[in-house]
């Protein structure tokens, strides 16, 4: 695989992973748009960090290990404020831990692979 390949797949699994309601499940990145405009709540905050996280990974700078990393915790924080709010028993069901599990996968591999590709060789 290679590094673009690496950061596509996290972004597409991120996007895909599914928070269950009442009803049906909601696509997390639905969940993200809709409660980036729900203002007045705490969740905003977390899904525009979402929101900035996804925009930080395709823009120009996405392959500084910085901003790579920064992008993560951004993409990882409103998952674990989901996770705190409810009940963790609540998140036992395939459609949200395959599609995070490759999330975190995949972006950490990505975040290792540039900072190797990134680091300077010293010869002696």
């Amino acid at each position: 695989m290679t590094i673009n390949t690496l950061r596509y797949t996290s972004i597409i699994s991120y996007l895909l992973i599914v928070l269950m309601g009442q009803m049906m499940g909601l696509p997390f990145i639905f969940w993200l748009v809709f409660t980036a405009f729900d203002f007045g709540n705490i969740d905003q905050v977390f899904a525009v960090l979402g929101l900035l996280g996804i925009v930080l990974t395709i823009s120009r700078w996405k392959n500084k290990v910085s901003i790579t990393i920064l992008s993560f915790i951004m993409m990882l924080s409103p998952i674990v404020s989901k996770m705190i709010q409810v009940p963790i028993e609540k998140f036992n069901y395939l459609a949200f831990k395959i599609p995070l599990i490759l999330f975190v996968a995949c972006y950490l591999i990505f975040i290792i692979l540039n900072a190797k590709k990134r680091k300077p060789v010293v010869s002696l």
